[in-house]
């Protein structure tokens, strides 16, 4: 059997139990002990043999690291110093690195994006390629509860114009969109068209401006575009959906930031059995360290660390291990200072056993950076897998897009290690320099009182409110001036947005303490506000960078 698993993973090779197969039934030869020895012999020696050339060819293979940059060969602190030694040339579909056919899509895509958001603008309908050609007509209305949320920046206070759009927040020509089965992995036109038929305009715009946070809206926006190859419609499925999810799914802003670990830790003193249990789960796993972030690559990413043998199949439930994963996820998105726009992730394999996997977090894990953080992984690396790994991996690779397979690599030691990060970044426990150990600080009473004082978040959201809807108008102008071919006025729009939209970066910082629960890398100072991180914040030559 092991021997047909093998050969169906890698055809190709040469393994010595391919001379015989299991499947043959039992020899009734009248000496059937030393044929069964022979063969028992034969059989260890093929599974020794072959999982030992497995482990070597396949997970630890030279010819799978691919070098980095040698961007520092002192060892550095933090961040800034990686930052400091990084190309200044900005990757390629990136804001400040766009060809004039990128901006052009981006603008495309704006068009759709806030005609979904309620915006009508005629005058754009002709010159932009993927927009309709036709006035939008409004979908049907259906009487619908609004989502819970503690707040939302269009939640309150939306001007006329607003409240007079199409609850759909799309015409009937953007409510057609769809996509062909094969492009369609995880269901999203399904979920896009549900998002318009029961989900306002202003929640899709709540959902879009959440989302951005510290970020620039136009790399939130290129990061769709890119992982649909620029494919506007398909990208708007994309970010729709995702939408979508992030607030009648899985309530990321209104539930799993704003409440973050203080709120697991009151269900898990509570007398509820069932959010005791949820409580229970969320804080088991970062109090274990099952992942965490710590230190930064080679071309400074922040990096994830997954201790893989830490879990087990069925100590938690699925809901409490997917909280925790999206919570890291959106608490590695604050580490990320511009312009850094993905994360590293070791999946350390170090006595890893078939108790550990769970195929279910597996797929989970695939589906939030494939369908609804896409283009966020920088690199993966896969250290120390075992020889049993190898069916395992047959199966995920399956599950896999190709271009999140191609960022997979498989380490076995240090040196593989160093290709990707220095070593004074690599930790004692994967053989590197670094003397740190990971250690949970308990959440303190009283440790969000920010968030207690609503008439302040009220305020701060209003000026949030005020510039993202300052930020929609001038990118209209933008859009408009630009396909006019009024280059001045089109320059003059460019140059107002991009300052109204470091102000809205920077006014994120101000409203963070007011609409997110302080979390464990608050505690220790590495998020320092103002989008300052530094890892090592106890060291006068800590890194500081603006996020």
């Amino acid at each position: 059997m092991r021997g047909t698993i093998l050969r169906r993973l890698y055809p190709s090779a040469k393994f010595p139990v391919a001379r015989y197969s299991f499947a043959r039934p039992f020899s009734t030869h009248p000496e059937p002990r030393k044929a069964s020895s022979f063969w028992t012999l034969t059989f260890t020696l093929a599974v020794v043999g072959g999982g030992a050339w497995l482990q070597d060819r396949y997970f630890n293979p030279k010819d799978t690291i691919t070098p980095q940059p040698q961007l520092s060969q002192e060892p550095f602190l933090g961040v800034i110093d990686t930052l400091a030694t990084m190309p200044a040339q900005l990757a390629p579909g990136t804001v400040g690195n766009l060809t004039p056919e990128q901006e052009v899509k981006l603008q495309e895509f704006w068009v759709l994006a806030l005609k979904v958001f309620g915006l009508t603008f005629e005058e754009l309908e002709a010159p932009v390629s993927a927009a309709p050609s036709e006035a939008p007509t409004p979908a049907p209305v259906q009487d619908k509860k609004k989502s819970k949320g503690r707040w939302g920046i269009w939640s309150r206070g939306d001007d006329d114009e607003t409240k007079s759009a199409p609850s759909s927040g799309a015409g009937t020509s953007i409510a057609s969109i769809s996509l062909a089965d094969g492009d369609d992995k995880y269901g999203q036109s399904k979920e896009f068209k549900q998002a318009l038929e029961d989900m306002k305009p202003e929640e899709i715009r709540t959902a879009f401006w959440n989302m951005v946070k510290g970020d620039n809206p136009d790399s939130l926006l290129l990061r769709f575009l890119r992982a649909r190859k620029w494919d506007i419609k398909k990208a708007l499925v994309m970010l729709i959906s995702t939408m979508r999810w992030r607030l009648l799914e899985m309530h990321v802003d209104d539930d799993i930031m704003f409440n973050g670990e203080a709120l697991a830790l009151k269900m898990s003193q509570g007398s509820d059995p069932i959010e005791k249990k949820k409580g229970e789960d969320f804080l088991t796993q970062i109090r274990l360290g099952k992942s965490f972030l710590h230190g930064v690559d080679r071309t400074g990413r922040p990096i994830c660390v997954v201790r893989v043998r830490l879990h087990r199949a069925g100590d938690q439930e699925n809901e409490g291990l997917e909280r925790f994963t999206v919570y890291t996820i959106e608490t590695a998105r604050l580490l990320l200072a511009p312009p850094i726009e993905t994360a590293t992730i070791i999946f350390d394999m170090t006595d890893f056993g078939m108790a550990n996997m769970d195929y279910a977090p597996v797929k989970f894990m695939i589906k939030c950076f494939e369908a609804n953080y896409p283009e966020s992984l920088g690199a993966v690396l896969i250290h120390k897998a075992p020889w049993i790994f190898s069916s395992i991996w047959g199966v995920i690779k399956g599950w896999l897009d190709p271009v999140v397979a191609a960022k997979i690599h498989f380490t076995k030691n240090r040196q593989d290690l160093e290709q990707y990060i220095h070593p004074s970044q690599i930790l004692k426990e994967l053989e590197g320099d670094e003397d740190w150990e990971y250690k949970y600080v308990e959440v303190p009473e009283n440790e969000n009182p920010k968030m207690a004082d609503k008439e302040t978040r009220d305020t701060l959201v209003a000026e949030r409110q005020k510039l993202a809807k300052e930020i929609q108008d001038v990118t209209v102008e933008w859009i408009s001036t630009s396909f006019k071919k009024k280059t001045d006025a089109a320059s003059a729009a460019k140059e107002k947005r991009n300052s109204l939209i470091e102000q809205l970066r920077a006014q994120y910082w101000v409203l963070d303490p007011y609409v997110r629960a302080r979390s464990l890398y608050d505690r220790l100072n590495i998020v320092q506000g103002g989008g300052k991180i530094n890892f090592y914040p106890g060291l006068e030559k800590g890194a500081e960078t603006s996020a």
